[in-house]
């Protein structure tokens, strides 16, 4: 809806344009919506920077990573409430969140209203080789987000093998399946992402199919 409202905005300026180019199926669709027509050219990825590595070793902690912005549109508040109900039923899942933004401070606190003061790291923003290395480090990336078009993120967490837990809004599942290449759950439900991330963790089977799906 909100890219719905945005892409009637720039139809005046659109007259002057000679094409209209957007780098999703999701975008082609809600411009389509108000009559303007557009190309497609997709976001890519640096496959030589971004490559899958092995799965970390069997007796690692299961180690959930979140590379966002620290902004409410990106949904972390759901992310932490599904990390704590996940936690009750597998105490050693741990998150580590990639990021800077205006929500730190709040998100901060909630994570020690939660209880999860020794299973959260805040990493600040990093540069794309340590982004590498962090995907490398994982089991899986969470992308909780309310809204999103067609996040680089996913497309390098898939890129590295990790497996995928996202919400299905807007063009992500344009560029993954459910069960095939991530895990899709609604937007600000944290209990269906925590049975995500305990399914996730609990099914070795699940995250190899996903990391040869997405990968």
């Amino acid at each position: 809806e909100y890219l719905a409202v945005s892409a009637k905005w720039v139809i005046p300026s659109m007259a002057r344009a000679a094409r209209l180019v957007v780098p999703s199926g999701f975008l082609q669709r809600v411009f389509s919506e108000v009559g303007l027509s557009a190309a497609i050219i997709p976001n890519i990825i640096d496959l030589d920077m971004f490559y899958p590595a092995d799965e970390p070793a069997p007796e690692a902690e299961f180690t959930l990573v979140i590379t966002r912005n620290l902004e409410p549109i990106y949904g972390l508040d759901t992310a932490l409430r599904a990390l704590a109900l996940a936690r009750k039923a597998i105490p050693d899942i741990q998150l580590k969140i990639a990021g800077s933004g205006p929500q730190r401070a709040e998100l901060e606190q909630l994570t020690e209203r939660l209880g999860l003061g020794s299973a959260v790291v805040f990493l600040g923003r990093l540069e794309r080789p340590q982004i590498v290395d962090l995907y490398h480090s994982a089991h899986a990336m969470l992308n909780p987000s309310r809204v999103d078009n067609m996040p680089n993120s996913v497309l390098e967490a898939l890129a590295c093998g990790l497996p995928v837990i996202s919400t299905n809004v807007g063009g992500v599942p344009y560029i993954v399946e459910d069960g095939h290449t991530a895990v899709l759950v609604p937007p600000d439900n944290a209990q269906e992402m925590a049975q995500a991330i305990i399914k996730l963790c609990s099914d070795r089977e699940l995250r190899s199919h996903l990391r040869d799906g997405g990968s």
